[in-house]
């Protein structure tokens, strides 16, 4: 990305930064990678590739229930449960629970896990992106929240030490 590009996307993601990611990807020509990357530094936190993804999906999987996203053009599909602890096998990253949410994940495409937390419509938002490796998002799954929408402060706190640990 050209340098008065990317100048631009940071100055509009400091201002914007509860934005639709994948709104300003495609309306900017950048990968959401990039926008991610133009937060503000103190809202993201960005590290690993496949290993992140196992050690990440791993550790969220004893969070509880926790929103799980998966925005493409076509629709935004939510789900909102607790993660299956999952396996490697055959190539694939497996999430093994009969009921909920279930399949075999490509964890060798990812190129990044990031941890960001921002303001989003007017409430403070945490979540995990697992991005591959062409800039996309994989998916994202959101630090859950309490009766009162406030973030739970147990997943909040998993969260920060996962980031720490992975982005460090």
């Amino acid at each position: 990305m050209p340098n008065a590009d990317l100048t631009a996307l940071k100055a509009h993601m400091a201002e914007n930064p509860g934005a639709v990611i994948e709104t300003v990807a495609h309306e900017r020509g950048v990968t959401p990678r990039e926008v991610i990357e133009a937060l503000p530094s103190e809202m993201v936190k960005l590290g690993g590739g496949a290993d992140a993804f196992v050690t990440a999906m791993q550790d969220i999987a004893e969070w509880g229930e926790v929103t799980l996203i998966v925005h493409t053009d076509d629709g935004i599909f939510e789900t909102t449960a607790p993660l299956s602890p999952g396996k490697l096998g055959h190539g694939y990253y497996n999430l093994t629970e009969p009921k909920g949410l279930h399949g075999h994940l490509r964890h060798e495409r990812c190129g990044g896990v990031a941890f960001v937390e921002r303001p989003f419509m007017g409430k403070s938002s945490a979540f995990v992106a697992f991005l591959n490796v062409d800039g996309g998002v994989m998916f994202k799954v959101f630090v859950g929240r309490d009766e009162a929408r406030a973030l739970k402060t147990d997943q909040l706190e998993r969260f920060r030490a996962l980031a720490a640990k992975i982005a460090a």
